[in-house]
């Protein structure tokens, strides 16, 4: 097969949302980059997670909000057209076509090779194209891993050999299935057993720890697991899956230590591994499988000449869109700064190319309903952190929550470090609660003192006016 060589400033490995703005940070710099990807430009989140989840769950969520509503609630007569509901959900993945996604490469100026990307040695990458050629790019100035994760599944007797869902197939699926089997309590796991569920499926949700949503806050598990239970989800805590069957291409079997549960299909949704298995990780000194580790600035110390960064799943921190994102704009940056002479040591925590918030300021929301939305360090990090911490809590119960919905359950927590008076994280959990996030990022991020965040007056009656309860309950 041919063999050809390139050379550019800047390889990305990995072509989706964290690879592209790698990428388009380096170009925006005045630097050359190629983009190398092996499966559809746009990545993970755009096909197969983020996107097409939450189209799911949406609808859902909608119907359930106007039923909560006198008036609104006469109005709604049926349930939720599924094959319209996964119709919707297509459009958000271009019915899996990454041409856009391409186009918008080429735009920019980046260039595109698809493939298989390994590291070769220094500044080397070669890439095994789908002909079973190679492409040997060498990069001027550094290469940038960002290919992401891949699915950790548990190791339970006869799974490998049983077909079932993966977090790909659940997001993609044409049809419903009656009955479905989640395996995992987590966000994946908790979002797509109510997405299904919703859309007709009688789900059984498996989860081997204690509660739903282990790395949030406790509560926010409870009022989670409470509410699919309420809306008809077998949620089942402490059921560790020991073996799995299918008959044939029918039904399947999922025993656990204290009994076992049947369905059509069997979603397996125990979490995500950085994909470094197959990265050539050895030709550089460092250990295949291992998450790529980064500096402040996105660099993978312990390589010589300081070439290789990473950015996103791939580094083991924050396994989110928009933490990626945020990490491959410093990464892209400051390669672009270096080779300018700028930038040089390490950036200071919050300076441009810096990556501070991926310990401090993590953001997320659980789209479920009640939805979870998060910032920053649950009260347990807090206090391994800081000397003096305090959490202030409270149901979720003001003017603006009570007339989004009769029967309005939420709930709040604000965690402060009290030495400085400040925010270090942040909890909501409720309806319609995400938009809330931001500002309390803007809180963490800032560092606002508490006694100047007095002076942010929520507007009447809106949810934000938990704001203002939470201030107050702690001492203000």
């Amino acid at each position: 097969m041919a063999e050809t060589q390139q050379e550019t400033d800047v390889v990305v490995i990995g072509g989706g949302s964290t690879g592209e703005n790698v990428a388009a940070r380096a170009v925006a710099g005045g630097l050359e980059a190629v983009v190398v990807e092996a499966e559809l430009v746009g990545g993970e989140c755009s096909y197969w997670a983020c996107m097409p989840s939450k189209a799911l769950l949406r609808p859902g969520n909608a119907l359930a909000a106007a039923r909560r509503l006198p008036g609104a609630a006469a109005a709604v007569t049926g349930s939720l057209d599924a094959a319209a509901v996964m119709e919707r959900r297509t459009t958000f993945t271009s019915g899996w076509d990454d041409s856009s996604q391409v186009e918008w490469l080429e735009s920019t100026g980046i260039s595109l090779v698809r493939g298989h990307a390994r590291l070769a040695g220094e500044r080397t990458v070669a890439v095994t194209t789908a002909d079973g050629g190679t492409v040997q790019i060498v990069a001027r100035l550094a290469v940038v891993v960002a290919n992401g994760s891949v699915p950790k599944e548990p190791p339970v007797d006869g799974l490998t050999d049983t077909r079932h869902w993966g977090s790909r197939e659940a997001t993609s699926a044409k049809a419903v299935p009656s009955r479905l089997v989640v395996v995992g309590g987590g966000v994946v796991g908790s979002e797509l057993a109510q997405a299904w569920h919703r859309l007709g499926s009688q789900v059984t949700l498996l989860v081997a720890g204690d509660r739903l949503l282990a790395t949030a806050e406790e509560r926010a598990g409870e009022l989670v697991a409470d509410a699919l239970r309420d809306e008809g989800i077998d949620v089942r805590l402490g059921a560790r899956v020991e073996r799995v069957e299918r008959d044939g291409d029918g039904e399947v079997t999922v025993h656990t230590g204290d009994g076992s549960v049947t369905g059509d299909e069997l979603l397996v949704a125990t979490g995500r591994r950085p994909a470094t298995d197959d990265l050539g990780l050895d030709t550089v000194g460092l250990t295949p499988g291992d998450p790529l580790r980064t500096d402040a600035s996105g660099r993978v110390p312990g390589v010589d000449g300081g070439w290789l960064y990473a950015a996103g799943d791939v580094t083991g921190d924050a396994p989110l869109t928009h933490m990626g994102k945020y990490a491959a704009r410093a990464v892209g940056d400051v390669v672009a700064a270096r080779a300018r002479g700028e930038a040089a040591g390490e950036p200071g925590r919050w300076d441009k190319h810096a990556v501070t918030a991926l310990q401090d300021a993590v953001t997320q929301v659980v789209f479920t309903d009640p939805e979870v939305c998060a910032v920053g360090l649950t009260l347990a990090q807090a206090q391994e952190r800081y000397a003096n911490v305090t959490a202030t809590d409270l149901d979720l119960a003001v003017a603006g929550s009570a007339l989004h919905a009769d029967g309005y359950t939420g709930w709040a927590r604000m965690v402060v470090d009290t030495d400085r008076q400040v925010v270090v994280g942040v909890t909501f959990v409720g309806q319609d609660t995400a938009e809330l996030l931001h500002s309390a990022t803007v809180a963490v991020v800032g560092e606002v003192p508490l006694h100047r965040l007095w002076h942010a007056v929520p507007a009447y009656p809106t949810i934000s006016e938990v704001w203002l309860r939470l201030l107050e309950t702690y001492g203000l």
